[in-house]
């Protein structure tokens, strides 16, 4: 009687402990992660940018017209801000280059030796891609020479264009756009007259920049 009492005791004490150790072990929830936050196109930034234009000077009284064209090397600064919540984003840009833009017809020759631009943006951005519309004021440094004479003016016109950018690094955006230049009617003398000049161009560009904010 005393050993059934003694092994009835000893698997009484025994039987919590079996229980608990068929119970499921208990597991702390995940940490919550916050979602990454949404990439925003708001911030300034400063960039570099090179081309090539292709343009079409048109020389009245009697001169001939010519079609300068050349490499184009710069850079450029601006701001673009987006509105919360929305792919809308606007802008303002600002340029200045070096221009090799130049061609010669009958004794008569027309450069673009530096040119600029500051224009209104209007973007649509699809997370780290937008792609924009520009417009705005252009200006340049014309030249036209003939028979040893030459005349530099800065011409003031407009331009229209647009273009895509995107986010290739950390704070570092790459873009490209296409731009239609006019700048517009300049009278320069030259030695063989004056001649009135009217300046067109088309380019294409290219550029990197480091934006201060946004991502």
């Amino acid at each position: 009687m005393l050993r059934t009492l003694s092994l009835a005791a000893i698997a009484a004490l025994s039987a919590p402990a079996v229980m608990a150790a068929d119970l499921p072990m208990y597991e702390p929830a995940p940490a919550y992660a916050a979602p990454a936050p949404a990439p925003t196109w708001s911030g300034g930034y400063v960039g570099a940018q090179a081309g090539y234009g292709w343009g079409n000077a048109d020389n009245k009284n009697g001169a001939p017209n010519t079609k300068p064209n050349g490499a184009v090397v710069g850079g450029y600064v601006g701001y673009d801000h987006q509105f919360d919540g929305s792919p809308a984003v606007i802008g303002v840009d600002s340029d200045l280059n070096y221009n090799t833009a130049h061609d010669s017809k009958r004794g008569l020759r027309n450069d673009l030796q530096w040119s600029g631009a500051t224009r209104g943006k209007l973007g649509y951005a699809m997370d780290s891609v937008m792609v924009y519309g520009a417009a705005g004021v252009a200006y340049g440094g014309v030249k036209a020479r003939a028979a040893g004479g030459s005349t530099e003016k800065t011409a003031v016109g407009y331009t229209v264009g647009g273009g895509v950018e995107a986010k290739v690094a950390d704070n570092v955006t790459a873009r490209a756009e296409y731009r239609y230049n006019d700048y517009g009617s300049e009278k320069l003398g030259t030695g063989a007259g004056r001649v009135k000049s009217d300046l067109t161009e088309n380019r294409v560009m290219g550029g990197l920049a480091y934006k201060f904010s946004g991502w």
